[in-house]
């Protein structure tokens, strides 16, 4: 463990820390921010009548359109004198959300990550293979300072030019790479099309995130790369990637969230009302210990649960999964459809990949779902029995009939590094 006495900390002890960095937040919030100090006001809310996080469900939520109304900087607790970093989201529906970070931030930022890439198997002395893009993405920098804090040497790759990327694996010797699972995939492919003993390589631990992934992806990651792979997740709203992490011998059973500086609640999609443990719904944070852009009960739109493991090697919750974004969520013809459901499906058949795309159009007045999905080399792309046997498969599980095309190898757009689209929306 990278902090072993915050990582097992007892309950009761983290309770009374999250409680205490609450009070505080929510203090500087209503001073420093007129947009909460409005709200609190227009719903009669008094900050020193909130005792701790057990009274959060009491509190309005913060959406992303808030940040949006406040761009660039509305949202800041700290004067810009005191700003030293500013983010932002990929912004692919109009302006982005916008973040800033105090030097107190950044420390906490590489705290977080440090603690991730521990978790994730990473050691001091060990070098990461950084393949997130660097720029306002929070990704390429976050994981890069964390890293240097832990003690690692850092090989700034970024995204793209795959080529350039297994050369630097097979010279630089990284055991650690960090990236996008759909880049992950790539890389593993292109290893095996240029004939890369993986074996050889010294690369030991994967550690992906930035879009929901499956353990169909884990499988051909870990095999295609020689890896131990586990999930990093983050948001740039809340700090970056290191709000939670897998640890690499307890993959499968969910990821911790540093929940003594970002308290999670997952509540229900449609009513807002908290969810008890081990329901799905979606995630909430409030972070409790930024300077600069403190928010309270931030609606994520992920969609998962959180529980306590009893038999896990840290005190702090861990999280699912993510089954797919609440904004993301197809309704088609009455049922409700996550990607992340047809490749679930996908898995199961051993002469296909999980690269696929859902293309979704209307026919009439119904909504329909064709799913494109690549073989295996060698398997025939014109297999009638295989094609009817996934559709078949998809209409018995989900409930709904599906047109499936299946594709030649190389004929689904693949990441270049970046975040990969799974879903076409025609309609």
């Amino acid at each position: 463990m990278y902090n072993p006495a915050i990582e097992t900390m007892p309950l009761e002890h983290l309770r009374k820390l999250q409680n205490a960095r609450l009070l505080d937040m929510l203090r500087r919030q209503y001073q420093k921010v007129p947009f909460y100090r409005e709200l609190f006001d227009s719903k009669g809310i008094r900050v020193q009548d909130i005792k701790g996080v057990e009274d959060l469900h009491s509190l309005p939520f913060t959406y992303k359109s808030d940040l949006r109304d406040n761009y660039p900087y509305g949202l800041f607790a700290s004067p810009m004198e005191d700003i030293r970093r500013i983010h932002a989201s990929s912004g692919t529906t109009g302006k982005p959300t916008v973040v800033g970070y105090t030097q107190h931030d950044l420390a906490i930022f590489d705290e977080v990550v440090a603690r991730s890439l521990v978790c994730a198997g990473a050691k001091p002395g060990m070098k990461l293979h950084n393949a997130y893009g660097y720029g306002l993405f929070t990704g390429g920098l976050g994981m890069h300072g964390g890293a240097t804090h832990l003690g690692m040497a850092v090989i700034p790759v970024s995204g793209g030019m795959t080529d350039r990327q297994l050369m630097i694996l097979q010279d630089f010797a990284p055991e650690v790479i960090c990236c996008t699972p759909s880049y992950a995939q790539t890389l593993a492919e292109a290893c095996k099309e240029s004939s890369i003993d993986t074996s050889k390589l010294a690369l030991k631990y994967a550690i992906l995130g930035a879009e929901p992934w499956t353990e169909a992806i884990r499988r051909q990651v870990e095999e295609g790369l020689n890896v131990i792979a586990t999930n990093i997740y983050g948001l740039s709203e809340i700090i970056g990637p290191g709000v939670s992490q897998e640890d690499w011998e307890e993959r499968g059973s969910g990821s911790y969230i540093w929940e003594d500086h970002f308290f999670p609640e997952v509540v229900d999609k449609d009513t807002g009302k908290p969810l008890p443990y081990g329901e799905e719904g979606v995630l909430v944070f409030t972070t409790l210990s930024k300077e600069a852009m403190p928010l309270l009960r931030y609606w994520t739109n992920d969609i998962c649960s959180i529980h306590y493991d009893p038999l896990g090697k840290r005190s702090h919750i861990k999280m699912s999964a993510i089954k797919g974004r609440a904004d993301d969520m197809l309704i088609i013809r009455g049922v409700n459809l996550f990607y992340t459901q047809i490749e679930a499906i996908i898995q199961q058949f051993e002469f296909l990949v999980p690269h696929y795309l859902l293309v979704v159009s209307k026919k009439g007045h119904l909504d329909e779902v064709e799913v494109q999905v690549e073989v295996l080399p060698g398997t025939n792309p014109d297999d009638e029995t295989l094609r009817a046997a996934l559709a078949h498969k998809i209409k018995n599980t989900i409930g709904l009939s599906m047109e499936v095309t299946l594709k030649s190898v190389g004929s689904i757009p693949k990441s270049e590094g970046g975040k990969l689209k799974r879903v076409l929306d025609t309609r």
